[in-house]
């Protein structure tokens, strides 16, 4: 182990000692992750309890990839939710690497909550993924019904009914079982204290005001790329990745007008999928374009020249070389 490896703890995202001083005595803190099948609320609800937007979203499944992390900070403690993408049964190399990345994530985090929609009966891919849960062992387990403001109160019982089913048939002793809706704001806050409860003793963890650990860089890439789902069709989201080629404050600019120069480029895997990115001259590129720097001005308080470009690295989710570069 490096000298910068024991400065961090196992999960490799936070300092492994107090960092702001004594706490109160009672503090809590600690990590919590959201799983479930893909497009199952996850990122709306992580988006939700943080109070601002850290991850992105979409209709459309599989959009997270990386592992994002938002901090919920209390007076009683520190919540860091790590954001994965959707366990599934992987068709490709990408797939394979991002179930990987779930299953490290759960055996380091301390509470794994297991995501239903309420608008969707418990399924064959519900059980798997509770089934792989179970192999974990010592993490703690709570079941959260989401989207319940799509649900009828008769639908949103039977679908409790069913979470507990799924719990003893699986052999999984849910800590919780709550129903939430990120959307209509209920029950979140319920959903932080329950967690919050489930977290060890310990120091802060990540500075006051501290929303989310992901470089800025990260955060450009995944709003562009959430721009560019918007209205594709189905087997596109799987196959667009952004890369950041360069990324810096613009030299000249006076200090109250300051201006953030991102230069990017838009991976497809087959020259077809280009066309329907760049659409008819240019004018689906450029909504993008126009959307994306929308997003990262807010997120980043600064306005953006966003130069976009669009190119193909055929079947890249296949090709460890091309996945390598762009980032996986």
């Amino acid at each position: 182990m490096s000298e910068h490896d024991r400065d961090f703890d196992i999960k490799g995202v936070a300092p492994a000692g107090p960092i702001h001083g004594q706490v109160a005595e009672g503090y809590r803190s600690g990590f919590a992750c959201f799983v479930g099948r893909p497009n199952a609320g996850k990122s709306t609800l992580t988006n939700a309890l943080v109070g601002s937007k850290v991850v992105i979203t979409s209709n459309k499944p599989q959009t997270t990839r990386t592992v994002v992390k938002g901090i919920v900070h209390r007076e009683d403690g520190q919540l860091i939710l790590v954001d994965t993408p959707g366990l599934h049964r992987p068709r490709t190399l990408l797939g394979e690497r991002l179930n990987d990345l779930v299953m490290t994530t759960w055996s380091e985090v301390d509470v794994v909550a297991v995501c239903f929609p309420a608008d969707e009966k418990i399924g064959p891919g519900d059980t798997f993924i509770v089934n792989e849960l179970a192999k974990v062992r010592r993490t703690t387990k709570i079941a959260i019904a989401t989207k319940t403001d799509k649900a009828t109160p008769e639908q949103l019982a039977a679908h409790l009914l069913s979470i507990v089913e799924l719990g003893e048939k699986t052999g999984t002793e849910w800590a919780e079982i709550v129903p939430v809706s990120a959307v209509g704001d209920s029950q979140v806050d319920l959903l932080a204290d329950l967690l919050i409860n489930l977290l060890p003793e310990g120091p802060q963890l990540y500075p006051d005001g501290e929303l989310t650990d992901a470089p800025e860089q990260a955060i450009a890439a995944e709003l562009i790329r959430e721009a560019a789902l918007e209205g594709v069709h189905d087997e596109l989201p799987h196959s667009i990745a952004v890369v950041i080629e360069e990324m810096n404050l613009r030299e000249g600019r006076p200090a109250d007008k300051p201006l953030l120069d991102i230069h990017a480029n838009l991976y497809v895997e087959r020259d077809s999928q280009k066309g329907i990115i760049i659409g008819h001259k240019g004018s689906r590129l450029r909504e993008v374009g126009t959307q994306a720097r929308k997003g990262i001005s807010a997120m980043l308080g600064t306005p953006v020249y966003l130069d976009l470009h669009v190119k193909v690295a055929k079947d890249w989710q296949r090709d460890p070389r091309q996945l390598r570069k762009l980032g996986f």
